[in-house]
This record gives structure tokens, sequence and C-alpha cells, in this order.
């Protein structure tokens, strides 16, 4: 497939995205592309003629790709228009770690392979979360993870149930469940495993557990999870989906987590970049050290 219509999301508050965003403009208008920005980047980024400024979901809905030029976060919420919308969505990463990104600055050459199509596709999914509570119900979609914690680093209990039959009570400062994308986010800070983001679960991970045997657990992903929860004190509960904190909890709410319909298509121009990322930014700290 060649693209010809494509929004730059960048992060300018990330070490050389202003610069890199610069480039890989010049590069994508001189490969013939059409080159949309959020009209909120026009005060900040240089005009040029071939540039596009309009409300980024209006942008893209007309576009074919979406750039995320940024960190995790940058690309995470650049993962939300792509997904809603159905378009591939490629990261390069100016920020640390860059799992979900394809490049790095260094490796621009590459987006000539947008051209020639010499890429892989990959179908990342995504969790599903109905928050039912205060006389409402609230629906949110996640790439990363679903949290549900307190504050303060207070212990709570939480009840994890599968057609009404407890599979987990966990006492905690909190539940992580999360895709395999989010597996090496605040899942693996937790203590979690690192899966393989092609693989289908939904992984449940346990926040500073009081108990010396509580481990992450696995799910298929036909099963919906329902999640209550009691907390020790009076201090409230938070949802957060993909680190943003979307409502407080009290005891009688509930959650019931499924996969989405939804997915990411996220374009992996070189190959192996999840791999390669785990061995070069993980792994690589530890053998040297």
């Amino acid at each position: 497939m060649i693209f010809m219509k494509t929004v730059i999301y960048p992060n300018f508050s990330k070490k050389n995205a202003f610069e890199t965003t610069g480039k890989v403009c010049s590069m994508l208008h001189n490969m013939g592309f059409e080159i949309a920005c959020s009209d909120e980047l026009k005060e900040r980024f240089p005009v040029k003629k071939y540039l596009k400024f309009s409300p980024i979901k209006e942008a893209v809905e007309d576009c074919d790709l979406i750039i995320a030029v940024g960190g995790d976060g940058t690309i995470l919420e650049a993962s939300a228009y792509a997904a809603e919308s159905d378009k591939l969505l490629l990261g390069i990463n100016t920020g640390r770690l860059g799992f979900m990104a394809s490049m790095e600055p260094d490796e621009l050459y590459n987006l000539s392979r947008l051209m020639s199509g010499d890429y892989t596709v990959e179908n990342r999914m995504m969790l599903d979360c109905e928050f039912i509570g205060g006389g409402k119900s609230e629906r949110f979609t996640a790439l990363n993870d679903i949290v549900i914690s307190s504050q303060f680093g207070r212990l709570s209990d939480y009840f994890v149930s599968i057609n009404g039959n407890i599979v987990s009570t966990i006492r905690a400062d909190g539940v992580i469940f999360s895709t395999p994308t989010g597996s090496t986010a605040y899942a693996l800070s937790a203590g979690g495993p690192i899966l393989e983001p092609g693989l289908e679960c939904i992984q449940m991970t346990p926040v500073c557990p009081h108990s010396l045997v509580s481990r992450t657990m696995l799910f298929s992903t036909d099963k919906a999870l329902e999640v209550t929860f009691s907390s020790r004190d009076i201090s409230p509960l938070y949802l957060s989906i993909d680190g943003q904190i979307c409502e407080s909890a009290e005891k009688d709410d509930r959650l019931i987590i499924t996969r989405s319909r939804k997915f990411l298509r996220l374009i992996d121009i070189q190959g192996n970049s999840f791999f390669n990322a785990v061995n070069k930014k993980l792994l690589n700290p530890i053998k040297d050290m």
C-alpha cells in the first residue's frame, strides 16, 4: 500500500522531537505524501506551505497513516485516535524506552519503506472496561492497562470473578489488568512477566500485594472479568485507563473487563522491533553491569 495522507502527531516536550518531526515532514513531502498536523501545533511549528493544520479528529479521519514522534506515552495517545478510526500507526522514538516505536531518530531513512511496502503490520489487542457505580455506567478502552488502586498506598481488598465464581481475592494497593502490549508498562514495574505483544490474553498483576504467594495470572480473551472491591477505610479508589485517571470508585461499584472489538494496527517497519527493544533497552543494562 502507498500512503498519501499522513498525520504527524509529535510531542515537542521530548528531546529531539522538534528536530525529528521537521525531518520526517521534509522526507514525507519529498516522497509525495500529504501531511496534516493538529491545529493546536500551528503556533509552535514552522509554517510550511505543504503542511495542513486542522482539528486532530478531522485530520485522522481523512488520513491513511498516523506517525507519532515522541515516547511511549505519545504513541499511546496517538493509538487512541488510530484504533478509533482504524488507521495505521507508526511510532518514532524520541523518549526513553520506546517499546511501541519502530524507529529511532537516526533511522529515518527507513521511511522509504512506506513507499515500497517493505514492512509488517501487527494487530495489537485492546481491552474494554465497563465501570458501574453511582447509578451510572461508563465504558472505556485501553491499549496498555486498566488499573484500580488506592490512594497513598492504602491496602484494599479486590475480588475477581468469572460467571459469578470468585477466581482471585487480592489484598493489595491495587490491581493491574493489562494487554500483552501493556505487559512492559506498569505491570512490568509491579513484577509481572514480559509477554510477546502478538499473544492474546488478559494479564492480572497485583500492586504491592500483602501476601507472599500472590502472583500474576493470565486469562483467555473469551472471559469477562468482574471486579469488585472494598477499601479498608474511607479513602476512595481510583480507576485509570492507560495512565489517565477516569473515575473514583467506592464499595459496591463494579468493573467488567473484556477483550475489545477494537484493535491497533501498528507498523513494524524494520521487523522484530519489540524484541530488539527488550534486548537493547532492558537486558543490556543488566549484561553490562
